[in-house]
């Protein structure tokens, strides 16, 4: 499966790489994160509650990130197993571009599930992981807006 988009984010490139590094905001962002947390300078353990169709588990896994070109792009691998339910693992290119005194976000991501979660069908899984990136994003952007200047306060703060 494979899935991409853009995302225009209204703060500076350098704020956004940030915020794709900052275990905290991931954590706010990503849809049934339970955990997240640092393992090494480029790595995570992260719990994730998912539910696709009738299948709902909590997966648990690694995610880890290579390819970085510092604040331009990076790639961000990982995989849980979620039990009965099956297991996830994929991917994912992610670029900033400035435009202006925002920040356009593309992604490119690829992803296998197996288990109980293959059995469900090809086009539910798509349009789960559609919804659920769109809620990261959505959350994403929101949190990075909020704190423009990248120093934890909002901008009703300053």
């Amino acid at each position: 499966m494979e899935l991409t988009g853009e995302r225009r984010i209204e703060a500076p490139r350098e704020t956004v790489w940030q915020a794709l590094n900052d275990p905290e905001v991931l954590k706010a962002a990503i849809p049934g994160c339970q955990e997240l947390e640092k393992t090494a300078d480029n790595a995570f353990a992260a719990t994730v509650q998912a539910k696709v169709g009738p299948v709902k588990a909590t997966f648990a896994g690694a995610v880890e990130l290579t390819d970085i070109v510092a604040p331009e792009s990076y790639r961000i691998s990982g995989e849980g197993t979620g039990g009965a339910a099956g297991f996830a693992r994929g991917g994912a290119w992610v670029r900033l571009a400035e435009d202006g005194e925002a920040t356009v976000l593309t992604y490119e991501a690829d992803a296998q599930v197996g288990g109980k979660l293959a059995q469900i069908g090809s086009r539910l899984i798509q349009g789960t992981a559609r919804k659920l990136a769109g809620q990261f994003f959505d959350r994403f952007a929101e949190a990075v807006q909020q704190d423009g200047d990248g120093d934890g306060r909002s901008a009703n703060d300053v």
